[in-house]
């Protein structure tokens, strides 16, 4: 067996600017792949088909970037969350999964019920925010920006979109493993 793992992911999801709670769906999954080393060794991009509202709104294109013509020929959940389910390969080393914040791990795990299925690897999960809030003795959750900001490094790309969120938050997992003794 290899060794460790880190998964560092982010979704994006449907959304609306709309004052009645709707049920919202994964429509992006980015991960970025990181080794025992601190290596960025892989990273994983796909856009999911909602089944529930499939039609993406004008609010959720503006806050994400996010198109209907982004997510209408892509598959649906449990189709690619199989893909990256054998991307991860969580048999072949021990792996732990990191999102900024408890929605993406909940998000995953509702979307998981609505199509039926068991994602197993979703309990080797951490909430990377508040370990790093911890980390740097903060009262309330520190964002990803300025969490970025305070070890010296900039967001690079577009917010709200996954793979470019993922990517952030692993330059940040790679600066600050060893510190917080992650590593």
């Amino acid at each position: 067996m290899s060794k460790r793992q880190f998964i560092i992911y982010d979704l994006e999801a449907t959304c609306w600017r709309s004052p009645k709670p709707r049920q919202v769906e994964i429509i992006e999954i980015g991960a970025v792949k990181v080794n025992e080393k601190l290596e960025i060794i892989d990273e994983f991009c796909e856009f999911i088909l909602p089944i529930v509202h499939p039609k993406i709104d004008r609010f959720c294109t503006k806050l994400t970037s996010i198109t209907q013509e982004d997510v209408d020929p892509a598959d649906n959940f449990n189709v690619v969350v199989q893909r990256f389910e054998e991307w991860m390969s969580p048999q072949a080393a021990p792996t732990a999964l990191l999102s900024w914040g408890e929605f993406d791990k909940r998000q995953f795990a509702a979307d998981a019920r609505l199509h039926n299925m068991e994602l197993n690897w979703l309990k080797y999960w951490a909430c990377m925010q508040s370990h790093y809030s911890k980390y740097k003795g903060a009262k309330n959750q520190i964002g990803l920006k300025n969490a970025l900001k305070l070890e010296g490094l900039e967001f690079n790309g577009t917010q709200h979109r996954a793979i470019e969120d993922a990517r952030n938050m692993a330059e940040l997992f790679i600066k600050v493993a060893k510190p917080m003794k992650i590593i």
